[in-house]
């Protein structure tokens, strides 16, 4: 019996520690997909002539996010997630937070400012080149970035005399500004909701308007809606991401109950993974994207210069 127990007790004690290890790896695989898919992403989007679009600047801004959320906020929170700040907790909670907050905003806004640009190019696509130019496309990732950090800065301040650990890094920063979940989260999505409606309204009476037109008129249209619901999808991915973190850190406060630390984790994860999913739906919608990574994969652009390569027919 006295051996029963003991073997009993060590298979107890070391089984924490198996749990952490797998979840260490599989989070580590989580982190190096994200890193890979977002870098194909930028490389493609850098070094390919045909790529250099207002769109492309666009999802490259995103894409850029993405990769910082891979690269920092992904390491961050596995050690917080499994070490439950148990080393330097006050510095090291603010400092995952705040680049949670920041990366994952500027991702949102990018995505408001790429539903921008096809509001113009399917809605009016005659003036698009003239509304939405290289000069408009930069200062609106200029403002994405800026707001991110103007938030990142307050909900900082707003943190500083949080004594909890877990709290302060998930709960109550966010829910002290109620400002910066507005400009974040309700705000953006709202926006891209609406203006992805009228793409929708305004697509569909485009179909029917064309169907007596010539062939390169419904290809150049086919190309535009396929785009628009590419991002439209994006948009899907951003919701089912982010809608269950924001709506348990907003509500729960207001009547007062307490949200388990372990349900915010798990959310939080579940918003993180958004920065992995994008390049996937890159991948599996444009047909450019496709055509860059294998040539990226295979070495090909090390081999001579292919940056005037046309990857598709269409410049989307």
């Amino acid at each position: 019996r006295g051996e029963a127990g003991i073997f009993k007790k060590s298979l107890h004690s070391h089984l924490p520690s198996i749990i952490c290890v797998f979840l260490y790896a599989f989070l580590s695989i989580f982190s190096v997909i994200t890193i890979c898919g977002n870098l194909l992403v930028i490389i493609s989007v850098i070094y390919f002539k045909q790529l250099h679009t207002p769109t492309n600047s666009l999802i490259l801004s995103l894409a850029v996010a993405d990769l910082l959320v891979g690269i920092i906020v992904f390491p961050l929170s596995m050690a917080f997630s499994l070490s439950s700040c148990l080393y330097h907790e006050g510095l090291f909670c603010k400092v995952r937070g705040t680049f949670d907050i920041s990366l994952s905003t500027c991702s949102i806004l990018n995505l408001c400012c790429i539903s921008i640009d096809r509001y113009h190019a399917v809605c009016q696509p005659l003036t698009y080149q003239t509304k939405i130019s290289h000069h408009v496309v930069v200062f609106m990732i200029l403002m994405s970035w800026g707001v991110s950090v103007i938030i990142k800065i307050s909900v900082t301040i707003a943190g500083l005399n949080n004594e909890n650990c877990q709290k302060s890094s998930l709960i109550g920063i966010v829910v002290g500004n109620t400002i910066g979940i507005i400009l974040s989260f309700y705000l953006p999505v709202i926006t891209m909701l609406c203006i992805y409606l009228k793409i929708f309204f305004v697509a569909r009476r485009q179909a029917r308007s064309i169907q007596n037109t010539t062939k390169c008129g419904q290809t150049a249209s086919m190309m535009e809606r396929k785009v628009t619901k590419t991002l439209a999808i994006v948009l899907g991915v951003v919701i089912l991401c982010w809608s269950p973190f924001f709506l348990c850190i907003t509500f729960p406060p207001l009547t007062r109950d307490s949200v388990p630390v372990s349900v915010i984790k798990t959310l939080n994860w579940l918003t993180l993974a958004n920065s992995m999913l994008n390049p996937f739906i890159y991948a599996f919608f444009y047909s450019w994207f496709r055509s860059a990574m294998r040539m990226i994969i295979c070495g090909k652009i090390f081999q001579g210069d292919f940056a005037s390569t046309k990857l598709f027919g269409y410049n989307v």
